[in-house]
């Protein structure tokens, strides 16, 4: 990096001691009393203004519009008494009702610093700057060529202001040039007093030369600003012969003098503010490192080192749009959403919701976690469609939020990015109480058990695996309510999945010739994975010929997602497929391919383990031999009866251990079932000699 000159451009004068007499007068004037304000936003107002009055640019009215009402709905002076416009508005008559009164610009300036003294160095100059654009703005709807509001027609003629104002261009050109160099200054300003300097110490040496700068850089802003707004004062009182006199010239060349200067000041002061920034990031990067392997007493240097290094209060609940500090995490478990800004298809997010805040298990947690959504954008900078998509998630969902995510430092993004590799789909790390990692990811395990895997740690994934067993209940879950309701009762359940039309209407007939002759049996078509709109047409004839129950196409699409997630936690563990039951029967779901138009089905009830699944000619074989396996019902169940009709014979060798009944009435004509290969026993009457004597 080259280091710009440093010759002098900050000071009004030359000399070292008057440069420090000059600081210690700005500094007499700063007794800063908490007052906050969102400088970077209400800047952008005064650089909208000020494209507005620039030839070259033209900024869309709609996009205008929309910004003012931002502005209008999100600044606000906090700590003041006073609300923004009033501030604004005794800022500009300072600057130009005094403009006339005996004083040089050095006196007023600090006239200026005096006013300001309760706000800190970004929100002075720009609070200067927006007065003076709204002051220059003013006068140039007045002195449009074809103004179309008669208003300001009217207001034009009584000050008299002059109808050609082309030998004025180079003055407005000059004062347009002016105002982007001291936005450009107070766009450092903003970036080194959003800096974590209180969290993250800098260089002694750095952080004085820096900070020099900075008042140093504010006070050629303001002072520059009171010029500009001299100029504003003599246009509006400017008489038509002195249009083309030399001193327009003049003023025009005043003007490009500051533009210089400024420049220079902001090369100088952009080159500081990026060596405070490096030594931050690098600074910051580490200590984040550092707490995530120290053991904390809380989670409150954690939670403010990633949220709270610019706001005191970045939090807001979504429900109540209540600000809020990092103290309401304290002694909770805090899982950190972290997403783009438009983080799953809403019914995957509605789901999550469900499976969260709306569980039946979440009252008895007494709100014992939190989730905190951290949206991140695709590059550095929002777009206007992310920041829509925020705003309306921000007002809808029931959890907290960042609360302006675009204020989160870039090195707490880099952490998130490399330390909890976060790509593009979102992820879920869970904090305990005392602020350690305890899963890096538990977006599957919200989605699979909901609120009953609190408190969402890694070592209770493992548990709950090894407690969980493979049957309807727990496939099915909470995703439609009737089937929920049907598979809690002990029904007997059939869920089935193709793309074949034809094949679903022949596989229903078949199915209701078996359910016609007593089987009590309920359908449910699932689809399959990543459905799309051929679906929604099966599903629409499916429900039109009333073939069987169903899935909607949302509740569809999250079965099949849910599952995935099961996959995906489950190879966390370290298990195959050939070594984990569970495993086993959800990748086969998932790989079931359609590409012969032949279907599948699985079979069971309630919370039984007995599980059957068949596809394709293999499913129709079964139902085809109904006559055979359909007597065994009653006594082996509906999963017993099938497997007996589709399974292989007993391995050679296998024998079935002998039972002994004694004789009872009906006995004969019962089924005994194998306790081993569960098949039906073949029956044999034995006599026994009675030795009684």
């Amino acid at each position: 990096m080259n280091v710009p000159e440093t010759d002098n451009v900050l000071p009004h004068s030359s000399s070292p001691l008057e440069q420090d007499i000059l600081i210690k007068n700005i500094l007499l004037t700063h007794d800063p009393n908490g007052c906050f304000l969102d400088s970077e936003l209400l800047l952008c107002a005064m650089e909208n203004i000020m494209c507005h009055t620039t030839s070259e640019i033209r900024v869309p009215g709609l996009y205008f519009d929309a910004m003012a009402r931002k502005i209008v709905r999100d600044i606000e002076v906090v700590g003041s008494q006073e609300p923004l416009g009033l501030i604004i508005h005794k800022i500009s008559r300072e600057i130009l009702c005094k403009c006339s009164v005996e004083g040089d610009s050095h006196t007023r300036t600090m006239v200026l610093f005096d006013m300001l003294r309760n706000y800190r160095w970004d929100a002075k100059v720009v609070l200067v700057l927006a007065a003076f654009a709204t002051c220059y703005g003013q006068l140039w709807l007045l002195m449009q060529p074809c103004p179309v509001n008669p208003l300001a027609i009217s207001i034009a003629m009584l000050k008299q202001l002059p109808s050609n104002f082309s030998a004025l261009r180079p003055r407005f050109k000059a004062l347009n040039l002016l105002a982007k160099a001291m936005a450009d200054v107070a766009k450092c300003i903003i970036k080194f007093e959003s800096l974590p300097i209180k969290d993250v110490k800098l260089d002694k040496e750095t952080m004085t030369v820096t900070k020099s700068q900075i008042y140093l850089s504010a006070y050629w802003v303001i002072k520059s600003t009171l010029t500009c707004s001299s100029q504003i004062r003599d246009l509006t009182a400017m008489k038509l012969e002195q249009v083309h006199s030399s001193s327009i010239t003049v003023a025009a060349w005043e003007l490009l003098s500051l533009v210089y200067k400024l420049g220079r000041i902001c090369s100088q002061l952009r080159w500081q503010v990026d060596v405070c920034h490096q030594q931050i990031e690098t600074k910051l990067h580490q200590k984040l490192m550092d707490l995530s392997k120290e053991t904390q007493v809380d989670n409150q240097e954690v939670l403010h080192m990633l949220f709270a290094l610019r706001d005191d209060t970045p939090l807001i609940d979504c429900s109540s749009q209540k600000k809020l500090g990092v103290s309401e995490l304290k002694n909770k478990v805090v899982i950190c959403m972290v997403s783009k800004p438009e983080p799953l298809p809403i019914e995957e997010l509605l789901f999550l919701v469900q499976q969260t805040y709306d569980h039946p298990h979440h009252n008895k947690l007494e709100r014992s976690y939190e989730i905190v959504w951290v949206p991140i954008p695709s590059s550095d900078t929002w777009t206007e469609a992310e920041e829509r998509s925020f705003d309306f998630l921000c007002y809808s969902l029931p959890w907290y939020s960042v609360r302006q995510p675009w204020l989160l430092c870039s090195e707490v993004v880099t952490f998130i990015k490399q330390k909890w590799n976060f790509k593009d789909e979102p992820i879920m790390v869970v904090f305990d109480s005392q602020g350690k990692v305890t899963n890096s990811n538990a977006m599957d395990m919200a989605l699979i058990w909901g609120d009953r895997a609190y408190p969402f740690s890694a070592s209770v994934e493992k548990k709950l695996w090894e407690e969980e067993k493979w049957n309807l209940q727990f496939m099915i879950d909470e995703i439609d309510s009737l089937l929920t309701k049907l598979v809690h009762e002990g029904r007997n359940l059939c869920i089935y999945g193709s793309q074949n039309l034809d094949w679903i209407r022949e596989f229903n007939s078949k199915m209701k010739e078996i359910t016609n002759a007593g089987l009590q049996l309920e359908m449910a078509y699932v689809g399959k994975r990543n459905p799309s709109e051929h679906e929604r047409n099966i599903l629409a004839t499916i429900d039109l010929e009333k073939l069987s129950g169903s899935l909607s196409f949302t509740k569809i699409h999250l079965f099949w997602r849910r599952l995935e997630s099961m996959r995906r936690s489950i190879l966390r563990l370290g298990k195959t497929a050939n070594t984990d039951h569970i495993l086993g029967e959800v990748a086969a779901l998932l790989d079931m391919d359609d590409e012969n138009g032949q279907g599948w089905a699985v079979m069971g009830s309630g919370s039984s383990m007995e599980i059957v699944r068949l596809q394709g000619a293999r499913l129709m074989d079964c139902l085809n031999l109904f006559s055979v396996w359909g007597k065994n019902v009653g006594k082996l169940g509906l999963v017993g009866a099938v497997k007996s009709a589709v399974e292989p014979p007993a391995l050679p060798g296998h024998r079935c251990q002998s039972r002994v009944r004694p004789f009872a009435e009906g006995l004969i004509d019962e089924t005994e079932v194998c306790n081993e290969c569960k098949r039906p026993m073949e029956k044999f009457v034995l006599y026994k000699c009675d030795t009684r004597e």
